[in-house]
């Protein structure tokens, strides 16, 4: 399992992404890592992705409001996460760019992803068995086209890894179905996630494997 940061280092990465955002929409300004930034996340270097999310309440899903970041290492681990986070707020073309009013009504969240793996070549008709869902991410390659979908996601809508890899390749503007494509590359990858339970306040480490133990049992108690 990949967890290279302790829950005391990933609150003060999700910390940074606030300060970072909050800095940038008053002043315009790029901040460097504070003095007091842990040395290990100044010498490290993972790929790096913020999300914001419009909190509606302790028990709801947030709704997205940016999430933008850097599949592989660009940055070590403190830039990384500044330069990811205003990015999300700013520059997500799905989204206008961030006010500083919304400050107050938004949860960030820090995922650090573990070097790309891709899939071996061969049968892609084995690629579900492959993924695992609630540990891995993917990456979806094809040609110029290529679309990435973090672990959290397929957690968050209940879906198996066949239905992964489908709205990977949607991500990607592919078809659903081209994973099954010879020349499709389909990458695997984890990540370590912290995340604000409600804005400016608790910070946790998910568990992303309870987290589908819930919505399985949701689902069942559905049916």
């Amino acid at each position: 399992m990949f967890k290279p940061y302790s829950i005391e280092e990933g609150k003060f990465l999700v910390r940074l992404a606030r300060l970072a955002v909050e800095e940038y929409l008053r002043n315009g300004k790029i901040i460097q890592p504070p003095p007091e930034t842990p040395a290990r996340l100044l010498k490290d270097k993972y790929g790096v992705f913020t999300t914001i999310e419009v909190f509606m309440g302790k028990d709801r899903r947030g709704e997205l409001r940016g999430c933008i970041g850097f599949p592989e290492a660009v940055y070590n681990t403190a830039n990384g996460v500044i330069r990811s986070a205003i990015a999300a707020a700013v520059e997500d073309p799905r989204f206008e760019p961030m006010r500083v009013d919304e400050l107050n009504n938004v949860t960030f969240e820090v995922s650090i992803l573990s070097p790309l793996e891709l899939l071996e070549p061969g049968d892609p008709r084995s690629y579900p068995n492959k993924i695992v869902v609630g540990r891995h991410g993917i990456v979806i390659q094809k040609g110029y086209y290529s679309g990435l979908l973090l672990p959290q996601v397929p957690v968050e809508y209940c879906w198996d890894s066949m239905t992964f890899l489908n709205e990977g390749c949607m991500k990607a503007f592919l078809p659903p179905d081209c994973w099954l494509d010879e020349d499709t590359s389909v990458l695997i990858y984890e990540a370590q996630i912290f995340k604000e339970v409600e804005p400016k306040g608790e910070i946790v480490e998910r568990d992303l494997v309870e987290e589908l133990k819930g919505c399985k049992n949701a689902i069942t108690s559905e049916g």
